[in-house]
């Protein structure tokens, strides 16, 4: 195991319940007409995502992600009723199941009526600016994933720019940690994300993949979603979103190696694989 693992896995043992010395798979469940890679293969009824993150926990999944508004490049901002009314069916069924849910959500009472339901992390891109986002996820008192974005999801491929990328997001990340812990939340709960593909070009999410350790050093669990995005096809070539699952496993572990801990996949089997193979190279004698 390399000694960027074991320095992290000293800080934070466990996110959520789950142990963090081995890589942890969030399996996501779009239940949205509009998502850039799954859009409308589960939004028709409940019942297809509630049987998808059923499917995707079998193949190895640990954490079911439930999302109702796409946050696509581009895509435009859904009404609270519709989005409770996609989400909360499908974590309700799967929290009952046994699994662990998170909600991704921006929206405060989407959040409240999640938890309710029986999610277990709240998975915010907007890092809880959203009025009232912060404090009720003080309140709720649930595990936490803050993500970096420049812009909204509307707007934020148009020009990103940064003077220092990865030096940026560090100082966004810790600025909304510090919010995290004045509402009441403990530095265990909270697991941060660079946000690939929200509001950067190619070179800056190739420079957040390779310097992960300037995120680490922040002191809490981090999460990286690389599944499928675009670009990976600017590096090869042009691909639709699924035919960059290699690409997708390429920059997973890259991060793995550097010390992240926990993934957030569109092919839940094709994860778990390479995380399997890539733990028994670090065990090899």
């Amino acid at each position: 195991m390399s000694s960027n693992r074991q320095s992290v896995n000293q800080l934070a043992s466990t996110f959520a319940g789950l142990p963090l010395d081995r890589p942890q798979i969030m399996g996501i469940v779009n239940v949205t007409p509009d998502s850039f890679s799954d859009g409308g293969q589960f939004a028709g009824s409940a019942g297809a995502a509630i049987e998808h993150g059923l499917a995707l926990a079998e193949q190895g999944a640990s954490i079911l992600d439930v999302g109702g508004e796409s946050t696509r490049p581009g895509a435009d901002p859904v009404s609270l009723s519709d989005e409770l009314a996609r989400v909360l069916p499908v974590v309700e069924a799967l929290a009952s199941a046994g699994h662990c849910v998170s909600i991704d959500t921006r929206h405060a009472e989407v959040m409240r009526q999640a938890c309710a339901a029986g999610a277990a992390i709240i998975n915010d891109v907007a890092a809880l600016r959203e009025p009232g986002a912060l404090e009720a996820a003080g309140a709720l008192g649930r595990p936490v994933i803050l993500m970096h974005m420049q812009g909204e999801p509307r707007s934020m491929q148009q020009a990103p720019s940064y003077r220092d990328v990865v030096g940026e997001v560090a100082a966004f990340l810790q600025e909304r940690v510090a919010a995290c812990r004045a509402v009441g939340l403990a530095a265990e709960q909270i697991c941060l994300d660079p946000g690939i593909g929200f509001g950067k070009n190619l070179g800056h999410n190739l420079s957040l993949l390779k310097h992960s350790q300037a995120l680490l050093a922040l002191g809490h669990p981090l999460l990286i979603g690389a599944s499928r995005k675009s670009f990976i096809a600017k590096i090869d070539r042009p691909s639709s979103a699924d035919q960059r699952e290699a690409g997708t496993l390429a920059a997973h572990l890259a991060a793995l190696q550097a010390g992240a801990q926990i993934f957030r996949v569109h092919d839940v089997a094709s994860a778990r694989q390479a995380f399997a193979v890539w733990q028994a190279i670090q065990s090899a004698d």
